[in-house]
């Protein structure tokens, strides 16, 4: 049962444009589950996709804009209306691969697009989530960056203009190491490198810090009592920020300024080796967030049903984390119930049954336990065909008739 102790927040309606498969999709929504059915490659996984962009204005299947545009279109269009508390807000986001994307809120336009961030939550679990636990380390710095913007938006900002000087001192050290130029520049690189990363690694630290305890938590309700504990940790190339071992409890993380001043003195130790290889060695796009399981790491030890396990647990973390601040974030199930034991199903049951609103794809209905086939959309040839709740078959739906359709 949902909780009405914290703020309503759902996707009441959704229309798309040239987005990925669909030519035109316009798609009423209702809280509690929604569950999108239909063979794989038919166009399931691209909605809730677009329900994701509106959150972190990118997505979870490609690092770029490009792919989400519709073949022979020039842009792709993502509109939703959003009830969020008492307020109805119609959010519009314009795709431009090459040009500056173009967002609204309730037809005003915000001067930057990252002022969107923070107006909706999600939390996505997909099959592609098991890279958490067996990927490398650019899986779970992106995890963790991803969750620390959706938590505090502000650090998009952060987030962006380190990248940007990363990417600028980087160039000046390969300069340098090709043609043996002059280092004077790098200095002043160096300072805003260090004022970023400081604030990066503090904000990472902390928000491991506090997950830590809900992934544990998750863990042992996943893999059920007896099981190995789930623990996270970080390792950081400045070693005041983290050797990889787990987070103890009621140990406060180091400070921002703490850090900056540790990364600095860590810049300049490295100095000599950064400009014979001619790139950044030290800052946070070089750490790892370590998950462990027991006494060892997860990655390279857990078994592949504990590895699923820990990748549903860490999802499940973020959700309870999210709920923990006051938000309400959407939850997103794509295609993940086929994957999971009855053990697992049965756990992720239990909370997706709680969320404001929870989007769910499969390929056959049956594989999503029954207490969460709420709203129906069959999804086929290119057409969304919402039906009423608990309808299955053919002729079930032909009796109940469409509630909206959309065609792609």
């Amino acid at each position: 049962m949902r909780s009405r102790t914290r703020p309503e927040l759902y996707v009441r309606h959704l229309q798309l444009g040239s987005f990925r498969s669909w030519e035109a999709v316009d798609l009423a929504l209702t809280p509690g589950p929604t569950v999108l059915v239909g063979r794989n490659g038919q166009g399931k996984t691209n909605l809730v996709e677009a329900v994701g962009y509106l959150a972190t204005l990118g997505s979870h299947r490609v690092s770029s804009d490009a792919p989400l545009v519709r073949h022979g279109a020039a842009q792709a269009v993502v509109r939703a209306a959003l009830r969020k508390e008492d307020r109805e807000l119609l959010v519009e986001v314009e795709i431009n691969p090459g040009k500056a994307n173009r967002v609204r809120v309730n037809r005003s336009p915000l001067p930057r697009p990252r002022e969107l961030l923070g107006l909706v939550k999600t939390v996505l679990f997909a099959p592609e989530d098991l890279a958490l636990v067996r990927g490398d380390p650019t899986e779970r710095r992106r995890f963790l960056d991803d969750l620390l913007v959706s938590r505090t938006p502000r650090l998009a900002g952060v987030r962006a203009d380190y990248e940007r000087v990363l990417k600028q001192r980087n160039a000046l050290l390969k300069t340098a190491k090709l043609a043996r130029g002059n280092l004077a520049t790098l200095e002043v690189w160096d300072g805003h490198l260090a004022d970023l990363g400081g604030q990066l690694l503090a904000a990472r630290l902390q928000l491991a810090a506090d997950l830590d305890p809900f992934v544990t938590a998750a863990y042992e309700g996943v893999a059920g009592e007896g099981a190995d504990r789930a623990r996270l940790g970080y390792t950081s190339t400045v070693p005041l920020a983290g050797d990889g071992t787990a987070f103890l409890p009621g140990i406060g993380v180091p400070s921002a300024a703490e850090l900056t001043a540790a990364l600095a003195r860590r810049v300049e130790e490295r100095r000599k080796e950064e400009v014979d290889r001619g790139v950044t060695l030290v800052g946070p796009h070089r750490d790892d967030l370590v998950l462990h399981l027991g006494p060892a790491p997860a990655k390279g030890y857990a078994s592949h049903g504990e590895s699923w396990s820990f990748a549903l647990a860490v999802k499940l973390a973020c959700f309870a984390l999210l709920r923990a601040d006051g938000e309400e974030p959407v939850l997103v199930l794509d295609d993940v119930f086929a994957e999971l034991d009855a053990g697992r199903r049965t756990a992720l049951a239990e909370v997706a049954g709680t969320a404001e609103q929870c989007l769910i794809t499969a390929a056959v209905a049956e594989d999503v336990p029954a207490a969460l086939r709420g709203t129906r959309v069959q999804v086929a040839a290119g057409t969304a065909t919402v039906l009423t709740a608990e309808v299955d078959g053919p002729a079930a739906a032909e009796e109940a008739g469409p509630v909206g359709e959309a065609h792609g």
